[in-house]
């Protein structure tokens, strides 16, 4: 078998791929912009990718292909009815970072909620040494115990943020993205009380025509002043320039993002320019990436080819 691995990076330098060796040849490339896919999986049978477009233009020279692995769960950039209509399947993987963004999840509201960041710098910058008293808590913060915590999509790591949320002491609400939820361990609510009630609200549903915009100016509009907002679901779910509108007119408190509308973040996006981390944290679309995560991607997309070899159709999504 010829396999391409077109962005071998995106799982990092320090996670070993060679094992995709066991299945023939292999092709790796670090990383791999839409103009050049048609030329790298021209020759490939199996091609591995993340975010390289997967569609007619790069495929339509690539005869011998069969089956596309996607180093993720989305898949945004795979045509699939055109792979189906080629007969090429697709695989993504499911669950492996589940507790990676849940975990993070929770860090950026602790961040947010105790004002960490501002009590790190001012231990740093030589403040906290220069006054008289042995604690300082001069800018306000609120523990989690006792509040209401948000959620829009009961998925996997929907589903773990609650359970880490309830041991914090919160009460959990959730609205379903999808409005098909079966979850019944939570109090499933209206999108309208899920924004009056939540005092933390977190973001895990996938990009869809629902969910594109779901949190713009009218959004902000209903939620509490003192409500934080986390995205680490999708940014185009959040409307960038409403939720800086929202934040810079207090609408409300603060904002925690792991993912942006663009990535990387645009020159022009005006989050950029809100330095307080008291009131916005923006990491680099990284809570999925724990080395364990990384770890278990690439076992499960060598599961897959496995799988595709022995004539099945593991995590096949295109059937």
């Amino acid at each position: 078998m010829k396999l391409v691995v077109l962005e071998r990076d995106s799982v990092g330098t320090d996670v070993d791929v060679t094992c995709f060796e066991e299945f023939g040849e292999v092709t790796y490339y670090g990383n791999t912009v839409a103009e050049t896919v048609a030329e790298r999986v021209k020759d490939a049978e199996i091609i591995i990718s993340n975010k390289a477009p997967m569609n007619e233009k790069t495929l339509k020279d690539a005869a011998n292909v069969k089956l596309i692995c996607l180093f993720a769960t989305g898949y945004d950039n795979v045509d699939l009815a055109y792979c189906k209509s080629r007969g090429i399947k697709v695989a993504n993987v499911v669950n492996y970072c589940s507790p990676a963004v849940a975990q993070h999840t929770l860090l950026l509201a602790l961040a947010l909620t105790e004002k960490l960041f501002f009590y790190d710098e001012y231990v740093k910058s030589g403040a906290y040494g220069a006054q008289d008293r042995f604690s300082n808590f001069d800018r306000p913060f609120t523990e989690l115990s006792g509040k209401t915590w948000g959620i829009v999509g009961m998925g996997s790591i929907g589903h773990k943020v609650a359970c880490l949320a309830e041991a914090f002491g919160c009460k959990v609400i959730f609205c379903s993205a999808s409005g098909k939820s079966t979850c019944t361990e939570y109090e499933r609510v209206e999108f309208d009380t899920l924004l009056r009630e939540s005092d933390i609200l977190s973001l895990h549903c996938p990009l869809s025509d629902r969910t594109r915009g779901l949190f713009d100016r009218e959004a902000f509009s209903r939620m509490k002043k003192t409500a934080v907002l986390i995205n680490v679901a999708r940014g185009p779910v959040v409307n960038t320039q409403d939720l800086y509108d929202a934040l810079v007119e207090e609408q409300i408190a603060g904002a925690g993002l792991d993912v942006l509308e663009k990535e990387p973040i645009a020159e022009d996006n005006p989050l950029g320019q809100i330095k307080d981390s008291t009131k916005l944290i923006i990491t680099p679309h990284m809570s999925w990436a724990s080395l364990e995560a990384r770890t278990r991607l690439v076992g499960e997309v060598m599961k897959n080819i496995r799988s595709f070899l022995d004539g099945e159709n593991r995590n096949v999504v295109n059937l």
